[in-house]
């Protein structure tokens, strides 16, 4: 009985957690040590050709400094990482038709009818986050986030967006915490 009853709150927990709003992927070197790295400064040259606003750029930067911060790291003049972004953007058309076409009679004849098309459109993001050994100039870990972007114009939506697409993509760094 008490399995019946707590049925329902399990899928509703199990339809959340499979409905992530941010779809994350992750790469790295596998001969990376990343227990060595504890400081992180951004890599201005890197940071520069990423095309969005700069307003855009510091949410995304304050929210990276953050969650590395979270996770330990130091920010300093002389880093263990150096970080940079990358950020792609698309519009997204949807075209649904909901039926067809066909005939109807009304009166002494037939008429041709159609349905209406409904189209929508929404602007589909990635944002990149690169951590590169700064002795050795390679990259050593890329985590990825792509998802819908906030075009409503309400900054706090958008700035909440940002901190969760950061906040998804580096939950999979350092990559030996998910063994």
């Amino acid at each position: 009985m008490k399995l019946i009853k707590t049925l329902p709150v399990l899928l509703l927990l199990l339809v959340v957690a499979s409905c992530s709003s941010v779809r994350v992927q992750s790469d790295y070197d596998k001969n990376a040590n990343f227990s060595t790295y504890k400081t992180f400064a951004f890599f201005k040259t890197g940071i520069d050709k990423a095309e969005i606003s700069d307003i855009d750029k510091r949410r995304i930067l304050r929210a990276i400094e953050s969650e590395m911060m979270a996770k330990g790291f130091t920010k300093s003049e002389t880093p263990d990482l150096l970080v940079s972004i990358f950020t792609k953007s698309r519009q997204e058309v949807n075209v649904y038709n909901n039926g067809g076409y066909g005939m109807y009679g009304y009166g002494w004849g037939w008429s041709p009818y159609y349905n209406r098309n409904t189209v929508s459109t929404s602007m589909q993001g990635s944002l990149y986050i690169d951590l590169i050994d700064a002795n050795k100039k390679e990259l050593i870990w890329q985590g990825k986030g792509s998802g819908y972007l906030n075009t409503s114009g309400n900054i706090d939506e958008k700035e909440a967006r940002i901190n969760e697409f950061v906040f998804e993509i580096l939950s999979k760094y350092p990559p030996e915490a998910k063994k």
